[in-house]
């Protein structure tokens, strides 16, 4: 389809708006206003009433301006079966009679059908019907097209398909984007015919109920015919809500200690993340490696939204239930369940689902970004803190034991005491064991937020001093991993969020594991990024290349520092 087809494709959208503001013919000659018809305007609620005459109106045409106000319909007209500024209807179908004229038929959500006379009919989300003849173009986006008249243009369905009944007579191009040409015999077509397929789901038919029941209604779900695949879909999503409840019942009971205790902290932490957003696309984008980071972003992203969905959730159950402590009503695999029972009956009301909705999406977001915050600090804290701690920390750890690992910052574990030894001896390979077995594994959350720090450095110094980069920047990322590895054990990135690559075995980090775990990390990212993701479901939270390599990226206090 050549760009001048696309162009008219979209003109006609918008052809209504010109029909509806076209006044009468500039040669009109100017009459005085007792020698001009009087207008009138019919409502649906109202009786007709007299308006001003336009002196400009041609003496010879009456003038009749027809609003249907419940109908969402303007149809202007002119003398007996005529409509020289067209019929438009939004929200509704448009339908042009047999023996009548008009500019345009246009419909948006709606279907339209010409069976008089008209120079174009457009359907936007509806049907194209026409049995007149017609001297423009008869076109229908997210909907078929159906012509069994004369045209002088082009029949042309997006997302739909066209059918040619026998009295077809097409001067122009027959296309059907996502659906099927299907032609009566004894139809004619002068142009082109063309059928462009794009993938099973093209045909957006089974949207239009959607749109007609809820979007025009500003909710997330109805009850109406035709919607059952959103229901399916929105039933989907609450058993994942389910699984994570129970999956991560820690890391979901904290978030909502942390919506019920701090609420307006938690709408400010939304706020600013959502304002973070584009700022961290944008900077990724200009460092350009971080073009490749940003696959990462967009499914931490995902999993953030996800799970604050089901924070949101449990929050409405235990709302209902009064926050119990124990008993059924507490765990947050029932809460959830309930919660999201309420707010499916709330998606069904016109207007306040979709405001819900995204409330819910901006109070989850919150919660899990504060929450993550609050984890940070108690982890500095933690840092900070003498041998053997404080009351006030002891308490803290007892209050939220395992909220931490949820969130994959576990604090850092005490070093055994370890006597003095023969080296070479068994008890000093174990003694040089211990720190890598028991020190905390860095989670997948730290990593790849280590990473970005790695990746846009690297980025901006290769942006100084490389001009032709090309795909330069991964392997300047590899090598400046595996130089700070093998003499840092670390890199910035690494350096700041406390992290550290230690051999699993307990041995000195060398040159040749510091260069295989920089190669292997290509694998890691070669098969859509599955080798990091990796992190957040392995035991010990290796990666590929860290498996390959045999190293482990541990928890460091205090962090090992640049020189």
């Amino acid at each position: 389809m050549n760009a001048a087809m696309k162009s008219r494709i979209l003109g006609l959208s918008l052809l209504w708006l010109a029909s509806a503001c076209a006044a009468q013919p500039a040669s009109a000659a100017a009459q005085p206003a007792a020698a001009s018809p009087v207008g009138v305007v019919r409502s649906a609620s109202a009786a007709p009433a007299p308006v001003p005459a336009d002196p400009a109106s041609s003496a010879s045409a009456s003038l009749t301006a027809t609003l249907d106000l419940s109908a969402g319909k303007l149809d202007v007209t002119a003398g007996p079966g005529r409509h020289p500024g067209g019929i438009v209807s939004i929200g509704h179908d448009s339908q042009l009679g047999a023996g009548h004229d008009a500019n345009a038929v246009v419909s948006v959500f709606g279907s339209s059908t010409a069976a008089g006379r008209s120079n174009a009919v457009v359907s936007l989300f509806g049907d194209t019907a026409a049995t007149g003849d017609i001297d423009g173009d008869a076109v229908a986006v997210f909907g078929d097209t159906r012509v069994d008249a004369k045209v002088s243009g082009d029949v042309v369905a997006v997302f739909g398909s066209v059918r040619l009944g026998p009295h077809a007579d097409v001067g122009g191009d027959v296309v059907a984007v996502g659906g099927t040409v299907t032609r009566a015999p004894g139809a004619v077509v002068h142009g082109q015919v063309q059928d462009v397929q794009i993938g099973a789901l093209a045909n957006f038919q089974w949207l239009r109920p959607w749109i007609e029941h809820c979007l025009l209604y500003g909710r997330p779900l109805a009850l109406a015919p035709g919607l059952a695949w959103a229901w399916w879909v929105a039933g989907g999503f609450l058993v994942l809500y389910w699984l994570l409840a129970v999956g991560f019942r820690d890391g979901i009971t904290r978030c909502v200690t942390t919506l019920e205790s701090r609420p307006g902290r938690t709408v400010v932490a939304a706020l600013l993340a959502l304002l973070a957003m584009p700022a961290l696309v944008m900077l990724l984008l200009i460092t350009v490696i971080g073009v490749f980071a940003i696959p990462f972003v967009a499914i931490s992203l995902l999993c953030i939204q996800l799970f604050g969905k089901a924070v949101a959730l449990v929050w409405i159950g235990r709302l209902v239930t009064g926050r119990r402590s124990t008993g059924v009503f507490s765990q947050p695999a029932v809460t959830v369940l309930l919660g999201g029972l309420i707010v499916t009956g709330v998606y069904l009301v016109p207007g306040l689902g979709f405001a819900v909705h995204q409330a819910l999406n901006l109070l989850g977001l919150g919660a899990v970004a504060y929450t993550l915050i609050l984890v940070f600090r108690e982890r500095q804290a933690a840092v900070g803190a003498p041998p053997g701690g404080s009351a006030a920390s002891a308490a803290a750890a007892a209050t939220h034991p395992t909220a931490n690992a949820d969130a994959g910052l576990a604090a850092p574990a005490a070093e055994p005491a370890t006597a003095a030894v023969a080296p070479g001896s068994a008890a000093a390979e174990s003694a040089a064991r211990a720190p890598v077995d028991g020190s905390p594994r860095a989670g997948f959350w730290i990593r790849i937020a280590a990473l970005l720090i790695d990746a846009i450095l690297v980025g901006i110094v290769a942006s100084l001093l490389v001009t032709d980069r090309g795909h330069v920047d991964l392997l300047l990322l590899a090598a400046y991993g595996a130089v700070m590895w093998k003499l840092r054990g670390s890199t910035v990135g690494g350096i700041i969020l406390h992290q550290r690559v230690v051999r699993a075995d307990g041995r000195a980090l060398d040159w040749p594991t510091a260069i295989v775990r920089a190669l292997a990390c290509f694998l890691s990212l070669a098969v859509v990024g599955l080798g990091f993701i990796w992190i957040a479901i392995d035991r010990d939270k290796q990666a590929w290349h860290d498996k390959i390599a045999g190293t482990i990226v541990v928890r460091t206090t205090p962090a090992p520092s640049l020189v």
